[in-house]
């Protein structure tokens, strides 16, 4: 038999994270009978006196928001990270172990309006949230080994608000899944000089069926390994670029567009307001005395700004957009049973999801002509 990635099951490896992604497109055709989830309300006020997130209203905390006019940064009023707290005690035994973790956890309002999402901004209003992005990064990055920006868009991916905002938490270890990619990435940088992300988008703009949308200096794809349908991996394709505040200004515009062109394609896709999981990776911060990763990634002590050296050069700055949404504005792919216990899977192939979003129109469906 001949082999055909639309028709027949096969797996496709991650070299991001080191493992293998099962992708079978026949599923596609099963007939659905389980969960429809409701979509988001289209009506939503520009403003709500009960949104604890609206300017000059009342957080769940007590606090008050300022009458914010611009973007808006608080530190989270139930953080799951505290500055101050104490060590574990030391382990009896190595199949019991724990360690203290350090850090800080900050809510980011993208917008003073509650009813536009991140891709209804203005394209200025988007560069003031790319320049946030980066400056909060460099500032928790002086103390913290690992900035984590990301933001929880619609209630099917656990956002408690509808209100336009991100969050940014901040640690003092090096997480699993990123530690990870940190080994990946310094082994390719060793074995072949060059950043592998870097490689990765440019074998992607050479080939294009990946490609959702692109332009000077960043693309939008679904990865080759993508898990979920409709992911989305955001690259710099013009130069090595490690950090979020290492992008220049024109650099900081071209990501603006592009995020507006990307997420207005998911938006129009099933014509909701689609929701996601969506994050930036980029080179942890070292700092000398404190262990990075515990399970072999990073180092520490007096090698620290050697390796900081390594990851910088190796680590290229990426987003990762990961959208739940299958086959309509109701029916989400669900990661259970054989993705829980085995492997991940997927069903539509990344080249049937990008051709589906390359596509549809910049414009969202919202906007009137």
């Amino acid at each position: 038999m001949d082999f055909y990635p639309t028709d027949h099951p096969h797996r496709r490896f991650d070299p991001l994270q080191g493992h293998w992604v099962l992708v079978s497109p026949h599923r596609m055709k099963r007939p659905w009978q389980g969960q429809i989830e409701s979509p988001p309300p289209e009506d939503k006020p520009s403003y709500d006196p009960s949104c604890y997130l609206c300017p000059g209203n009342e957080r769940a905390g007590g606090a008050r928001n300022p009458p914010y006019d611009d973007v808006f940064v608080f530190t989270n009023d139930f953080a799951a990270l505290l500055p101050d707290a104490p060590p574990a005690p030391e382990p009896e035994t190595p199949l019991l172990r724990s360690a203290g973790v350090l850090g800080t956890c900050r809510v980011l309002c993208f917008s003073p309006r509650h009813d536009l999402t991140l891709c209804e901004l203005p394209q200025s209003q988007l560069r003031r949230v790319v320049d946030l992005w980066a400056e909060q990064t460099a500032e928790l990055g002086r103390r913290y080994t690992w900035v984590q920006v990301f933001e929880n868009k619609g209630s099917v991916m656990g956002a408690s608000n509808p209100h336009p905002h991100g969050q940014i938490w901040a640690l003092d270890a090096l997480p699993t899944l990123v530690a990870r990619e940190d080994r990946r990435q310094r082994s390719y940088h060793a074995e072949h000089g060059r950043p592998l992300l870097l490689d990765y988008a440019l074998e992607e703009l050479r080939r294009g069926e990946r490609v959702v949308v692109a332009n000077d200096d960043w693309a939008a794809l679904v990865p080759y390994w993508a898990t979920w349908p409709f992911e989305l991996l955001l690259l710099p394709i013009r130069r090595h670029v490690a950090r979020l505040p290492d992008l220049a200004p024109a650099e900081r515009d071209a990501l603006a567009d592009l995020m507006k062109r990307a997420f207005t394609r998911l938006d129009n896709l099933f014509r909701t307001s689609f929701a996601y999981s969506f994050g930036w990776h980029g080179a942890p911060y070292t700092h000398v005395g404190g262990a990075r990763d515990d399970a072999g990634g990073g180092v520490s002590g007096p090698d620290a700004e050697r390796g900081d050296a390594a990851g910088l050069a190796a680590w290229q700055l990426h987003a990762h957009v990961l959208p739940p949404l299958l086959r309509s504005a109701t029916v989400r792919k669900f990661m259970v049973g054989f993705e829980l216990l085995a492997e991940a899977q997927r069903d539509l192939t990344p080249e049937q999801a990008a051709e589906r979003l390359r596509e549809l129109p910049d414009r969202h469906y919202l906007e009137r002509p």
